[in-house]
């Protein structure tokens, strides 16, 4: 017996945390009948379960991992009808959703899957896993200014700090950084680097957990090996 939101993640519908939303609203149903009731269980093996009225069932899990780039965005679609990362994948992966997201302006590494429990150990604080940036900004920033951000720096009521912070080269005109974050807030390299007076006009991220962007060329995707995937939902 699967809990019917897990059940609804497994089969590449949207994330645990979207399913519940989704039988909240009403949308799911058991063997014809509507269920709004969270923590209800199904057998996959003998339950009709339903989303709108259409049939749904549990696919093979899909794990990748892509180098996004600059100008599209991380969703499933678009009503604006801009380039999102779904139109870099090929018909039969479309089924997988982005794994936390990109900001339209960023490039670098990003998950794709249909697999709720994998997307919900990368996405919930309580997991902490890391991700490494390299930002590049207008101006000189100093050694100091760049230990302010392992310190911590407010931004519109929020204390924004990183993990860890390099600050590889800098000079008058610009100045890159690295730096690892454990929570990915909205924007949340841009806002820090913000608040110490920084625009950035270049941000990538080159890894998430154990998993480096490497030789992964931009607009490209891979698989995700069993090891690699180990790492990831492996707690530390």
């Amino acid at each position: 017996m699967l809990r019917l939101q897990k059940f609804l993640a497994e089969a590449g519908l949207a994330s645990r945390r979207a399913a519940e939303q989704l039988i909240v609203d009403g949308r799911v149903q058991v063997n014809g009948q509507p269920v709004r009731q969270l923590g209800t269980k199904v057998d996959p093996e003998h339950d009709l379960v339903s989303l709108d009225g259409s049939p749904v069932r549990v696919k093979r899990k899909v794990h990748l991992a892509m180098n996004k780039p600059r100008d599209y965005l991380c969703t499933k679609a678009d009503p604006e009808g801009r380039r999102t990362i779904m139109d870099l994948l090929p018909p039969d992966w479309r089924n997988v959703y982005p794994v936390g997201r990109l900001d339209r302006e960023s490039e670098g590494l990003i998950f794709m899957t249909n697999d709720g429990d994998f997307a919900l150990r990368l996405t919930h604080p309580r997991y902490g896993v890391k991700k490494r940036y390299v930002a590049t900004v207008e101006g000189k920033v100093l050694p100091q200014t760049a230990s302010k951000l392992a310190v911590g720096v407010a931004h519109e009521g929020e204390t924004l700090k990183a993990e860890r912070v390099r600050l590889i080269s800098a000079n008058n005109s610009h100045s890159v950084l690295e730096l690892e974050l454990a929570e990915g807030r909205n924007r949340e390299v841009r806002r820090m680097l913000e608040a110490v007076g920084f625009e950035v006009v270049k941000l990538q991220r080159v890894q998430i957990g154990k998993i480096t962007l490497g030789e992964l060329r931009v607009g490209k995707w891979r698989t995700l090996t069993d090891t690699e995937i180990k790492t990831l939902i492996t707690p530390l």
